[in-house]
């Protein structure tokens, strides 16, 4: 079982940001660690917060990077960006998981990795640098923290329906249909499911399998098809 790290020293500095002590332990603080202590305060409120600066920073990059894209389109592309899985795909870039406070049920349940809890702390540290630093350092940790997704080729396909991207690219490079097989662990509250997903036959001449998590059906197929796209890719 992981520990939190308790030295932020090092988070900080990947994150490139400063932010006062007490704020940076608030934004890390999950509910199941505040349960487990007496009912100290959470990063809910941070979250809260950074969600609205998150969405607002990417709305108006997307508008002026994309002159003429239409609202559809470019509402897509919002979505895309702020997603739970764009999010936690994030955190995990940054070993963000190693320093939030949770619970020992979480620990237990993977929780580190779980991509609700990456992505809501992603916002709550959003906030916090809005609280420590204003608006406008805010807003330049968010399109900091977004480029590697703007870089990434094909991203905003892949990431708004990866389990289409996924099925295209099976059927291009002629290797059939991809196929779900998905399982779930732990208490009604707090599943955890894993899908795993097999491309191609030993007839075809490919097979690819690749596994995703998630808190969800959805989420754990989404991951799934993210892993065999980029392993499809690599052939």
């Amino acid at each position: 079982m992981r520990s939190v790290k308790t030295e932020r020293s090092p988070l900080l500095a990947t994150l490139g940001v400063q932010i006062e002590p007490v704020i940076l332990e608030l934004a890390l603080t999950h509910r199941s660690f505040a349960y487990e202590n007496g009912g100290i305060p959470t990063n809910e409120r941070l979250e809260f917060l950074g969600d609205s600066i998150l969405g607002q920073a990417v709305t108006v990059m997307l508008y002026r990077t994309y002159p003429d894209l239409d609202e559809g389109h470019l509402a897509k592309r919002r979505a895309s960006l702020v997603s739970t899985a764009a999010l936690a795909q994030i955190a995990r870039g940054l070993g963000l998981g190693e320093y939030i406070r949770l619970g020992r049920g979480e620990i237990l349940t993977g929780g580190r990795d779980k991509a609700s809890i990456l992505a809501d702390t992603i916002e709550a540290l959003i906030g916090a640098t809005f609280l420590d630093a204003g608006g406008e350092v805010a807003t330049a940790f968010v399109l900091r923290l977004i480029a590697p997704l703007l870089a990434e080729p094909g991203h905003f396909g892949v990431s708004m329906d990866p389990k289409t991207a996924l099925q295209e690219l099976a059927a291009s490079t002629g290797v059939g249909v991809p196929v779900y097989t998905l399982e779930a662990s732990g208490p009604d509250h707090s599943k955890v499911f894993v899908a795993t997903v097999a491309i191609g036959t030993v007839v075809t001449g490919t097979v690819v399998t690749a596994q995703g998590v998630g808190p969800s059906k959805k989420f754990a197929e989404m991951a799934a098809a993210r892993e065999a796209i980029d392993r499809l890719s690599a052939l």
